[in-house]
């Protein structure tokens, strides 16, 4: 014979396995006293996490407090479509600054593969420094019903953080070192003034141009005109040299034999 169903008590609903008593600050058993807690968006262990009290948040992905409430975004460009990433808290510190570093450093390696996501994906790591921001000035996280989650290296000692700043670094860096290297290299030909007179001489090496006397019978030509572009050109004669795109600008100059 079937043993017949216990009654319930009143007012007893169903086995709710987030209906637990969770830890209150205050109250007459101390800071930590576990006294019964009512049901409901304050008094339960629910998606995001325990509530100490109203108005308190737990995190929602280890249930510890103090939380903020922020969310971490990050960004996939698969060449032709995207996808946009987020997680809502609230977070506690460590969840958070986990939650942020690993969806940037993806960010930084899965964002760029688009035309549109060139743009976009520095925009959502900027975004993102806000919810750093946030998570940094918490408390450590108390009273959860689970660990929290290891934040892990810092952003800048990631792999993906290193391949993103290195070419960029590279960049940098080589901008100066060009110039730097054009500026002391530049072009042989020295800089000319209408009516100077110049020689070709062997240096052991190359043949160049040297300012002479016009009195000296070293002297060859007489710098007669100091074109701005090659295309303004010089007398038939004349012999051109120099550039128009050195380091230190135009370099021209029409050199007129001088008569022996």
């Amino acid at each position: 014979m079937a043993t017949p169903p216990q009654p319930q008590q009143q007012g007893a609903g169903p086995y709710n396995p987030y209906g637990a008593p969770v830890p209150q600050q205050g109250g007459p058993g101390g800071p930590w006293h576990a006294g019964p807690q009512p049901h409901g968006a304050y008094g339960t262990y629910g998606a995001y996490g325990a509530h100490p009290e109203p108005g308190r948040y737990g995190c929602r992905l280890c249930g510890a407090w103090p939380a903020a409430h922020a969310t971490v975004r990050g960004h996939q460009g698969l060449i032709v479509l995207m996808r946009f990433l987020s997680l809502r808290g609230p977070f506690c510190r460590d969840c958070g600054l986990a939650s942020y570093r690993r969806m940037s450093s993806d960010t930084l390696w899965q964002g760029w593969w688009g035309p549109l996501s060139l743009f976009i994906t520095p925009v959502t790591l900027l975004m993102n420094l806000g919810p750093r921001a946030s998570f940094r000035k918490l408390a450590p996280p108390t009273g959860g019903y689970r660990p929290a989650l290891d934040p892990g290296k810092p952003l800048w000692r990631r792999g993906p953080v290193l391949l993103f700043l290195t070419p960029v670094l590279l960049v940098l860096l080589g901008i100066p070192a060009l110039i730097g290297i054009a500026l002391l290299v530049g072009d042989d030909t020295p800089t000319l003034s209408v009516g100077q007179c110049v020689a070709d001489e062997w240096d052991g090496k190359h043949l160049r141009l040297r300012v002479r006397d016009c009195g000296s019978p070293k002297a060859e030509y007489r710098v007669s005109k100091r074109p701005k572009t090659s295309a303004d050109g010089c007398a038939p004669l004349d012999r051109i040299t120099g550039s128009d795109y050195g380091a230190m600008g135009s370099t021209l100059a029409c050199l007129t034999p001088l008569p022996k």
